[in-house]
């Protein structure tokens, strides 16, 4: 079996490397091997266009963690990447943070303290990892959040700006233009007007 998957979340941006474009999964034998075996035959069975057959919109969901799961579990230890990232000592606990509250007026020095170490230890490990400095890091995790909650609700414009740290919606506007191309209301009414993709 082989799939594709695209997904606008961090974890799977080229940039932040926490997966490789493509890797191969071969679950081991025992209850795992067992488990993939038989949710693919069901799979299988689902898309057989017999009109009786119930659909499950949750094992393609299902099927990817695992596989997931089986690819970090195997893989060869990597030095880079958000994976590592999250995993790393030092910059673990000023990612949890900025995750955590990515609208508090974050410094270097301040995520350097949730870490326990000095401003230029962070911003190397940062640079080292993830090839981007921590504040840059925080930007692009805010608007990967205002991403989402343009998406995900109704909120207004100015409230989606606050809560992911900017006190003034023009600021907030200029700043996800510059990296999305478009302004929020914009990008969301081009989300809104996409059709929706049909599940087979």
């Amino acid at each position: 079996m082989c799939g594709c998957l695209y997904s606008e979340d961090p974890l799977f941006e080229p940039g932040l490397a926490a997966f490789p474009t493509a890797f191969v999964v071969r679950p081991p034998e025992g209850p795992a091997r067992s488990w993939f075996d038989a949710r693919i035959l069901y799979a299988l069975e689902e898309s057989s266009g017999e009109p009786h057959v119930r659909r499950s919109t949750k094992l393609p969901e299902l099927l990817l963690i695992e596989a997931l799961r089986l690819h970090l579990a195997t893989a060869p230890a990597a030095e880079r990447g958000w994976i590592v990232g999250l995993r790393d000592p030092v910059l673990g606990p000023a990612m949890a943070a900025i995750h955590a509250a990515p609208e508090r007026k974050w410094t270097v020095a301040g995520l350097a303290a949730e870490a326990s170490v000095s401003r230029s230890i962070l911003d190397d490990r940062f640079r080292e990892v993830l090839g981007r400095s921590p504040i840059r890091y925080l930007n692009e995790w805010r608007m990967h959040r205002a991403q989402d909650l343009l998406a995900t609700t109704d909120s207004t414009i100015a409230t989606i700006a606050h809560r992911v740290g900017y006190e003034a919606e023009e600021a907030f506007s200029r700043a996800f233009k510059r990296a999305r191309g478009r302004s929020p209301a914009a990008w969301r009414a081009a989300r809104s007007s996409q059709p929706a993709i049909s599940q087979t």
